[in-house]
């Protein structure tokens, strides 16, 4: 039972749920100029939470074939066929239903109707429309990632200002070099499964300099909160977090072009440190007003 229990917990994902709570919470204080009410702050987490779970779980069924082919992800319980894909599918569907009614009821139905919009992009514009076809999976694909910020400013608010937006833009331009930094790490693995990700198919010089891009505009549109009441600790920390996270930007792409060993996973430590911290002070800053 215990081995069972932890197959439906792995299906979820919960690392990257972690992550996306990260940027929920933050956007809530945001929207609140403080802290939200409890009940609506644990609606809409814990409604979050099982949105993205579904949308994981759900993921897991439709990639089961090419998760088994692959070394970083051959452990997960339908690559191991320690869950039917019937019941992981049922699982996933519960899981979705469970969230759009308890964001419904616990904070709005904005927020429930964006939870299964979510889960929606993720599952079908993702995972069986661009994953496999396109190098620009991860880029449009990405944006199931950024709703969270537009969730949790929906369940304080009601609708979907500015700052949630800036947010948004800022998870959106921070997926491409947090994403291809882990794939050129198992470019080898994403080649033999036959997915196209961007480090398989172009030039490594090309995946660097795409990064560095990316990664100017994240940091552009960081600094762009702060006109939205985000506070001066924000716009202090956004510009030191930024100067770090263009650092390991450009070194990844010298690296490349010296002929130097890459050391991509680097860039995307770096990332899951700068995201956190960068909401961290989107929360802090709206209490030090």
């Amino acid at each position: 039972m215990r081995q069972l229990v932890s197959s439906y917990v792995a299906l979820t994902k919960p690392r990257i749920i972690e992550l996306l709570l990260v940027t929920t919470l933050p956007a809530m204080v945001l929207a609140a100029r403080g802290m939200p009410s409890l009940w609506t702050a644990c609606a809409t987490l814990i409604g979050g939470t099982l949105a993205a779970g579904s949308a994981n779980t759900l993921n897991c069924v439709v990639d089961r074939d090419i998760d088994a082919k692959m070394s970083r992800t051959r452990r997960r319980p339908l690559a191991r066929q320690q869950v039917s894909p019937v019941n992981a599918l049922r699982f996933g569907i519960v899981l979705g239903a469970a969230a759009t009614l308890l964001l419904g009821l616990g904070a709005n139905w904005l927020s429930a109707f964006l939870a299964d919009g979510a889960i929606a992009f993720y599952v079908f514009v993702y995972t069986l429309g661009l994953k496999r076809r396109t190098p620009s999976n991860i880029v449009i694909g990405g944006a199931a990632g950024c709703f969270p910020v537009l969730i949790g400013w929906s369940a304080v608010r009601g609708d979907l200002g500015w700052p949630a937006v800036v947010l948004f833009a800022v998870v959106f331009l921070w997926t491409p070099p947090h994403f291809w930094s882990l794939a050129m790490r198992f470019k080898d693995d994403y080649a033999a499964a036959g997915v196209p990700m961007l480090p398989v198919v172009a030039p490594a010089a090309s995946v660097t300099r795409q990064i560095v891009g990316y990664s100017w505009a994240m940091v552009a549109a960081s600094l762009a909160l702060v006109p939205f009441g985000a506070g001066l600790l924000y716009a202090a920390v956004a510009s030191v977090l930024g100067a770090w996270f263009l650092f390991e930007a450009h070194r990844l792409h010298r690296r490349v072009r010296r002929g130097e060993p890459a050391k991509p996973l680097a860039l995307f430590h770096v990332s899951i440190s700068y995201l956190s911290l960068l909401f961290v002070a989107v929360a802090v800053g709206q209490f030090l007003r």
